[in-house]
C-alpha cells in the first residue's frame, strides 16, 4: 500500500529541507512523533539509523537508504512480514516549496498492515505536513 501527502509551503526550499531532514527535532514540531533517538552521530546519511516512537504505533528503527542532500531522503523500517519505506521530498516550485511525505508498506503482511493502519497513516502524514508548513513559515 502507498500513501502520499504534499503541502505547499511559503518558505525557501533550503529552510524546509533543514527542518524536514533534522529528524532528531521532529518531536519539537509535530505531535505525531513522541520521541526520536539517533543511533549514530553526524548529519543524515545513507546507512544512518534512527529509533522513532509514535502514538498508537510500535517503536520502529529506520535506516536511510537513499539521500539527495537538499531534496530527498528515504528510509526503511522492517518488522516481521512488513517492510515500510518512508520518503521525504522537498521541491521548489513557482507557487512555493512543496514537501511530500510517502509511506509504502510491502511484504507478505504489508497489505494487511497498510489496510489496518490506513486511516492513522493518512492522518499522521497530513498532520506532519501541516506541522512542517507551520514551523517552516515561522508560525
Amino acid at each position: 500500500m502507498r500513501f502520499d501527502h504534499s503541502v505547499t509551503i511559503d518558505a525557501p526550499a533550503e529552510r524546509v529541507w533543514a527542518i524536514f531532514s533534522d529528524v532528531a527535532q521532529w518531536p519539537t514540531w509535530t505531535p505525531t512523533i513522541t520521541s526520536v533517538e539517533r543511533l549514530d552521530e553526524g548529519p543524515l546519511r545513507v546507512g544512518a539509523r534512527t529509533r522513532i516512537r509514535q502514538p498508537k504505533l510500535p517503536v520502529a528503527v529506520w535506516e536511510v537508504t537513499e539521500l539527495v542532500d537538499g531534496q530527498y531522503f528515504e528510509w526503511v523500517s522492517r518488522a516481521p512480514g512488513v517492510k515500510t519505506t518512508g520518503g521525504h521530498r522537498v521541491t521548489e516550485t513557482p507557487e512555493g516549496t512543496v514537501a511530500t511525505a510517502t509511506i509504502i508498506q510491502e511484504g507478505p503482511l504489508g497489505w494487511l498492515f497498510g489496510r489496518l493502519l490506513a486511516k492513522l497513516t493518512k492522518e499522521y502524514i497530513a498532520v506532519e505536513g501541516e506541522s512542517l508548513k507551520k514551523v517552516s513559515e515561522g508560525r
